[in-house]
């Protein structure tokens, strides 16, 4: 649905912490599904068992921060160079498969509840289809002036 360019219209971060490939679906203000392809050129895999080779899970939670952060930006018509959406809690973070180069990183991330300038989000991440994280999140918007 939406490409690189699109998401650089409505992500602050970029390379090498850009974790979002694609926007697949999305409905303003409700939810939106990512993909992140994971491949072994990434520079956190040199370190992080580089004879086995995963995705820290820090890395799964930031893309699914990235994700809802572009939720966000674009249900209000992109990004406003005053606003910054901050993560501000993490809640019922688990991790229940190894995310591995070669893998296609598949997020969800649907709205709970809006209420001024906090928004709180489910994310759920899946490879093949199969549920590897989940997490609750709440982010807070800042202005800048």
């Amino acid at each position: 649905m939406f490409n690189i360019q699109e998401i650089m219209k409505n992500v602050p971060h970029r390379f090498p912490f850009l974790l979002i490939d694609r926007v697949t679906e999305f409905v303003s203000n409700e939810s939106v599904t990512v993909l992140k392809n994971v491949t072994i050129n990434e520079a956190q895999f040199q370190g992080h068992f580089p004879a086995n080779p995963v995705l820290p899970g820090v890395l799964i939670i930031e893309n699914m921060a990235q994700a809802a952060c572009f939720l966000f930006s674009k249900s209000s018509g992109g990004i406003d160079e005053n606003v910054v959406y901050y993560l501000g809690k993490v809640n019922k973070a688990t991790f229940k498969k190894p995310v591995i180069p070669g893998d296609q990183l598949i997020t969800k991330i649907t709205v709970d509840k809006i209420f001024g300038d906090t928004m709180a989000v489910t994310g759920r991440a899946y490879v093949d289809e199969n549920l590897v994280a989940k997490s609750e999140l709440l982010f807070g918007m800042q202005r800048l002036s």
